[in-house]
């Protein structure tokens, strides 16, 4: 029976899941979004929420906490600054899995791990793109009126 055992092992020795989930959260924090498997997706926000809340807290003691597991500075002013500013209200639940399916190789469900409230950069460049798409199309009607005149 497995009670009281706090995490998966992922199928991996400790030190490599440990600098996996690492490098998983750097990443997370970095583009705000990855992409991994479920199992991996939930003991990732399991860290990256700590380093979350470690940086609402702010102090040298956490920033060298958060330091153990974020070792690139740029990443660590991120969420001393940006991460702390934006979450001050909320209590917690800093990031969201979705699930996208199963990959196509081996059939393992995959899930979308993002931060709650992270810019939305990427809707607001394709809106354009779909204004573009429907004036092509008024145009190419227009392009038919003028043929049907000519004959």
């Amino acid at each position: 029976m497995r009670h009281r055992i706090g995490s998966r092992k992922l199928n991996r020795t400790t030190s490599h899941r440990l600098a996996m989930l690492d490098n998983m959260v750097a990443s997370l924090i970095e583009h705000e979004a990855i992409h991994t498997t479920v199992p991996k997706a939930k003991e990732a926000r399991r860290v990256a929420e700590r380093i979350i809340t470690l940086g609402k807290r702010g102090g040298l003691a956490n920033i060298r906490l958060a330091a153990r597991t974020i070792r690139d500075k740029r990443l660590l002013t991120k969420v001393f600054a940006d991460l702390k500013d934006r979450y001050a209200d909320r209590a917690g639940g800093y990031t969201r899995i979705v699930r996208l399916g199963h990959r196509w190789g081996d059939a393992a469900p995959m899930a979308l791990l993002e931060l709650v409230d992270r810019p939305r950069e990427e809707k607001e460049k394709s809106a354009p793109a779909k204004e573009k798409k429907a004036s092509k199309g008024k145009e190419s009607e227009g392009a038919k009126a003028t043929e049907k005149e000519k004959r």
